[in-house]
Protein backbone atom coordinates (compact mmCIF):
# COMPACT_ATOMS: atom_id res chain seq x y z
CA UNK A 1 0.00 0.00 0.00
CA UNK A 2 1.49 3.51 -1.38
CA UNK A 3 0.79 5.98 0.92
CA UNK A 4 -0.44 8.85 -0.89
CA UNK A 5 0.99 12.10 -1.72
CA UNK A 6 -0.56 15.09 -0.65
CA UNK A 7 -0.13 19.02 -1.66
CA UNK A 8 2.19 21.54 1.04
CA UNK A 9 -1.77 22.50 2.16
CA UNK A 10 -2.78 19.13 2.31
CA UNK A 11 0.17 18.30 4.01
CA UNK A 12 0.12 21.15 6.51
CA UNK A 13 -3.65 19.84 7.77
CA UNK A 14 -1.89 16.40 7.96
CA UNK A 15 0.88 17.36 10.44
CA UNK A 16 -2.11 19.30 12.83
CA UNK A 17 -4.07 16.19 13.29
CA UNK A 18 -3.65 14.87 16.51
CA UNK A 19 -1.92 11.24 16.90
CA UNK A 20 -4.70 8.66 16.90
CA UNK A 21 -7.47 10.48 16.42
CA UNK A 22 -10.90 9.55 14.77
CA UNK A 23 -10.95 11.67 12.24
CA UNK A 24 -14.09 12.80 10.05
CA UNK A 25 -13.18 15.16 6.64
CA UNK A 26 -15.78 17.04 5.58
CA UNK A 27 -15.68 17.81 1.81
CA UNK A 28 -13.35 15.08 1.41
CA UNK A 29 -13.01 15.38 -2.64
CA UNK A 30 -10.86 12.64 -3.39
CA UNK A 31 -10.15 11.59 0.11
CA UNK A 32 -6.79 12.17 0.00
CA UNK A 33 -6.12 13.66 3.52
CA UNK A 34 -8.33 10.34 5.59
CA UNK A 35 -6.33 8.11 3.48
CA UNK A 36 -2.76 9.61 4.27
CA UNK A 37 -3.94 10.64 7.94
CA UNK A 38 -4.94 6.42 8.18
CA UNK A 39 -1.81 5.52 6.38
CA UNK A 40 0.74 7.12 8.27
CA UNK A 41 -1.27 6.74 11.59
CA UNK A 42 -2.20 10.08 12.39
CA UNK A 43 -5.70 8.57 12.77
CA UNK A 44 -6.98 5.14 13.60
CA UNK A 45 -10.20 5.84 11.78
CA UNK A 46 -12.17 7.92 9.40
CA UNK A 47 -15.06 9.77 7.86
CA UNK A 48 -14.76 10.99 4.28
CA UNK A 49 -17.69 13.24 3.23
CA UNK A 50 -18.82 14.61 0.20
CA UNK A 51 -21.85 16.05 -1.58
CA UNK A 52 -21.12 15.69 -5.18
CA UNK A 53 -21.49 12.61 -6.73
CA UNK A 54 -18.14 12.51 -9.03
CA UNK A 55 -15.84 13.06 -6.12
CA UNK A 56 -17.67 10.98 -3.89
CA UNK A 57 -17.12 7.85 -6.46
CA UNK A 58 -13.69 8.89 -6.46
CA UNK A 59 -13.07 8.69 -3.15
CA UNK A 60 -14.77 5.80 -3.00
CA UNK A 61 -12.28 4.03 -5.08
CA UNK A 62 -8.89 5.61 -3.81
CA UNK A 63 -10.11 4.20 -0.23
CA UNK A 64 -10.64 0.25 -2.54
CA UNK A 65 -7.56 0.67 -4.27
CA UNK A 66 -5.73 1.37 -1.06
CA UNK A 67 -7.44 -1.70 0.94
CA UNK A 68 -8.85 0.88 3.52
CA UNK A 69 -12.63 0.24 3.09
CA UNK A 70 -13.02 -1.10 6.78
CA UNK A 71 -11.04 1.99 8.49
CA UNK A 72 -12.45 4.85 5.81
CA UNK A 73 -16.13 5.34 6.05
CA UNK A 74 -17.14 7.43 2.70
CA UNK A 75 -20.19 8.77 3.01
CA UNK A 76 -22.22 11.28 0.60
CA UNK A 77 -24.12 13.88 2.51
CA UNK A 78 -24.11 17.71 3.25
CA UNK A 79 -21.84 19.02 6.10
CA UNK A 80 -21.52 17.32 8.92
CA UNK A 81 -24.55 15.27 8.38
CA UNK A 82 -22.76 12.26 7.52
CA UNK A 83 -21.47 12.16 10.71
CA UNK A 84 -22.79 10.20 13.68
CA UNK A 85 -22.58 12.03 17.80
CA UNK A 86 -19.38 11.35 19.01
CA UNK A 87 -18.17 9.19 16.15
CA UNK A 88 -15.26 12.06 15.63
CA UNK A 89 -12.85 13.99 17.50
CA UNK A 90 -11.17 15.99 14.96
CA UNK A 91 -12.98 17.28 12.24
CA UNK A 92 -11.24 18.85 9.25
CA UNK A 93 -13.06 21.10 7.01
CA UNK A 94 -10.98 22.49 3.83
CA UNK A 95 -11.02 24.39 0.38
CA UNK A 96 -14.38 26.64 1.10
CA UNK A 97 -15.03 29.95 2.23
CA UNK A 98 -15.12 30.71 5.81
CA UNK A 99 -19.22 31.78 5.77
CA UNK A 100 -19.37 28.08 4.26
CA UNK A 101 -17.63 26.50 6.70
CA UNK A 102 -18.91 28.37 9.81
CA UNK A 103 -22.60 27.70 8.63
CA UNK A 104 -21.67 24.04 8.36
CA UNK A 105 -20.37 24.04 11.60
CA UNK A 106 -23.44 26.25 12.73
CA UNK A 107 -25.66 23.48 11.44
CA UNK A 108 -23.36 20.77 13.43
CA UNK A 109 -23.39 22.37 16.49
CA UNK A 110 -27.54 22.17 16.32
CA UNK A 111 -27.28 18.95 15.56
CA UNK A 112 -25.28 18.01 18.11
CA UNK A 113 -22.36 16.38 16.04
CA UNK A 114 -19.54 18.13 17.46
CA UNK A 115 -20.15 16.50 20.75
CA UNK A 116 -16.80 14.82 21.70
CA UNK A 117 -14.66 16.77 19.37
CA UNK A 118 -11.24 17.52 20.22
CA UNK A 119 -9.99 19.39 17.60
CA UNK A 120 -11.09 21.54 14.27
CA UNK A 121 -8.54 22.11 11.44
CA UNK A 122 -10.11 24.68 9.20
CA UNK A 123 -8.71 25.65 5.67
CA UNK A 124 -11.04 28.57 4.51
CA UNK A 125 -10.03 30.17 1.19
CA UNK A 126 -11.30 33.53 2.20
CA UNK A 127 -13.48 34.78 4.85
CA UNK A 128 -10.90 33.73 7.83
CA UNK A 129 -11.94 36.35 10.18
CA UNK A 130 -15.24 35.10 9.68
CA UNK A 131 -14.43 31.98 11.29
CA UNK A 132 -12.09 33.34 13.95
CA UNK A 133 -15.13 34.94 14.91
CA UNK A 134 -17.23 31.80 15.12
CA UNK A 135 -14.61 30.11 17.10
CA UNK A 136 -14.48 33.17 20.01
CA UNK A 137 -18.45 33.46 19.75
CA UNK A 138 -18.79 29.59 19.91
CA UNK A 139 -16.13 28.54 22.93
CA UNK A 140 -13.28 27.57 20.77
CA UNK A 141 -9.99 28.90 21.04
CA UNK A 142 -7.26 28.96 18.10
CA UNK A 143 -3.59 26.81 19.43
CA UNK A 144 -2.09 27.68 15.82
CA UNK A 145 -2.03 29.65 13.04
CA UNK A 146 -0.34 28.78 9.76
CA UNK A 147 -0.09 30.80 6.10
CA UNK A 148 1.45 29.25 3.31
CA UNK A 149 1.53 29.84 -0.40
CA UNK A 150 1.10 26.79 -2.85
CA UNK A 151 0.48 27.36 -6.93
CA UNK A 152 0.60 31.38 -6.65
CA UNK A 153 -2.34 30.88 -4.08
CA UNK A 154 -2.66 31.66 -0.08
CA UNK A 155 -3.96 29.24 2.34
CA UNK A 156 -4.38 29.71 5.62
CA UNK A 157 -4.84 26.63 8.55
CA UNK A 158 -6.39 27.33 11.39
CA UNK A 159 -6.58 24.90 14.57
CA UNK A 160 -8.73 25.02 17.41
CA UNK A 161 -9.50 23.46 20.49
CA UNK A 162 -12.64 23.62 23.23
CA UNK A 163 -11.96 26.40 25.83
CA UNK A 164 -10.25 24.99 28.96
CA UNK A 165 -10.40 27.67 31.80
CA UNK A 166 -8.58 24.90 33.81
CA UNK A 167 -5.57 24.39 31.23
CA UNK A 168 -5.54 28.53 30.70
CA UNK A 169 -6.90 27.58 27.30
CA UNK A 170 -9.20 30.75 26.73
CA UNK A 171 -9.83 33.21 24.02
CA UNK A 172 -9.70 35.74 26.23
CA UNK A 173 -6.22 35.00 27.20
CA UNK A 174 -5.05 34.10 23.78
CA UNK A 175 -6.91 37.46 22.62
CA UNK A 176 -5.47 39.67 25.17
CA UNK A 177 -1.73 38.29 24.62
CA UNK A 178 -1.79 38.82 20.74
CA UNK A 179 -3.39 42.27 21.29
CA UNK A 180 0.00 43.23 24.19
CA UNK A 181 2.45 42.30 20.91
CA UNK A 182 1.24 45.22 19.25
CA UNK A 183 3.49 47.62 22.19
CA UNK A 184 2.47 51.00 23.06
CA UNK A 185 -0.25 50.63 21.11
CA UNK A 186 -2.36 47.00 21.30
CA UNK A 187 -3.58 45.25 18.71
CA UNK A 188 -7.58 45.83 18.63
CA UNK A 189 -9.71 42.83 18.41
CA UNK A 190 -11.01 43.54 15.08
CA UNK A 191 -7.35 43.70 13.76
CA UNK A 192 -6.74 40.69 15.63
CA UNK A 193 -9.59 39.00 13.98
CA UNK A 194 -8.33 39.38 10.59
CA UNK A 195 -5.14 39.47 11.02
CA UNK A 196 -5.19 36.20 13.17
CA UNK A 197 -3.61 36.63 16.73
CA UNK A 198 -1.10 33.86 16.21
CA UNK A 199 0.08 34.96 12.63
CA UNK A 200 0.70 38.27 13.90
CA UNK A 201 3.24 37.50 16.06
CA UNK A 202 4.92 34.98 13.74
CA UNK A 203 4.82 37.40 10.23
CA UNK A 204 6.59 35.39 7.98
CA UNK A 205 7.49 36.54 3.72
CA UNK A 206 3.83 35.29 2.69
CA UNK A 207 2.02 37.03 5.73
CA UNK A 208 3.21 40.57 4.47
CA UNK A 209 2.81 39.17 0.76
CA UNK A 210 -1.29 38.64 1.59
CA UNK A 211 -1.30 42.30 3.92
CA UNK A 212 0.59 44.02 1.07
CA UNK A 213 -1.89 42.52 -1.32
CA UNK A 214 -5.15 42.99 0.35
CA UNK A 215 -3.11 46.87 0.94
CA UNK A 216 -3.56 47.31 -3.08
CA UNK A 217 -6.98 45.77 -3.51
CA UNK A 218 -8.66 48.00 -0.76
CA UNK A 219 -6.61 51.39 -2.74
CA UNK A 220 -8.82 50.23 -6.00
CA UNK A 221 -11.74 49.93 -4.18
CA UNK A 222 -11.37 53.58 -2.39
CA UNK A 223 -10.65 55.01 -6.05
CA UNK A 224 -13.72 53.60 -7.69
CA UNK A 225 -16.01 54.70 -4.53
CA UNK A 226 -14.21 58.08 -5.06
CA UNK A 227 -16.09 58.29 -8.47
CA UNK A 228 -19.33 58.04 -7.00
CA UNK A 229 -21.22 61.36 -5.67
CA UNK A 230 -23.44 59.11 -3.14
CA UNK A 231 -23.06 60.01 0.40
CA UNK A 232 -22.86 56.32 1.60
CA UNK A 233 -20.28 55.80 -1.01
CA UNK A 234 -17.89 58.64 0.71
CA UNK A 235 -18.60 57.04 3.99
CA UNK A 236 -17.48 53.62 2.99
CA UNK A 237 -14.26 55.64 1.83
CA UNK A 238 -13.50 57.05 4.56
CA UNK A 239 -13.70 53.44 6.28
CA UNK A 240 -11.84 51.71 3.88
CA UNK A 241 -9.08 54.36 4.36
CA UNK A 242 -9.24 53.58 7.95
CA UNK A 243 -8.76 50.23 7.40
CA UNK A 244 -5.81 51.26 5.08
CA UNK A 245 -3.86 53.48 7.45
CA UNK A 246 -4.23 50.77 10.24
CA UNK A 247 -3.39 47.76 8.11
CA UNK A 248 0.14 50.13 7.01
CA UNK A 249 0.77 50.79 10.57
CA UNK A 250 0.66 46.97 11.54
CA UNK A 251 3.33 45.79 8.88
CA UNK A 252 5.64 48.77 9.37
CA UNK A 253 5.87 47.91 12.74
CA UNK A 254 6.37 44.10 12.68
CA UNK A 255 9.72 42.90 12.66
CA UNK A 256 10.76 41.84 8.84
CA UNK A 257 13.60 39.06 9.77
CA UNK A 258 11.77 36.42 10.66
CA UNK A 259 11.53 33.57 8.11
Amino acid sequence: MNNVKLSQRLGLLLEQIPQGSKLADIGSDHALLPLAAVQTGRAVSAVAGEVNPGPLRAAQKAVQDAGLTKRISVRQGDGLEVLRPEEADCITIAGMGGALIASILNRGLLEGKLGGVRTLLLQPNVGEDILRRWLLDNGWVLTAEALLEEDGKRYEVLTAVPEDPEAGLTNESLYAEAAKAGGERPYRMETLLNMGPWLIRQPGPVFFAKWQDEISKLERIRQSLSRSELESAESKRSEIGELIQEITEVLACLPKDKP
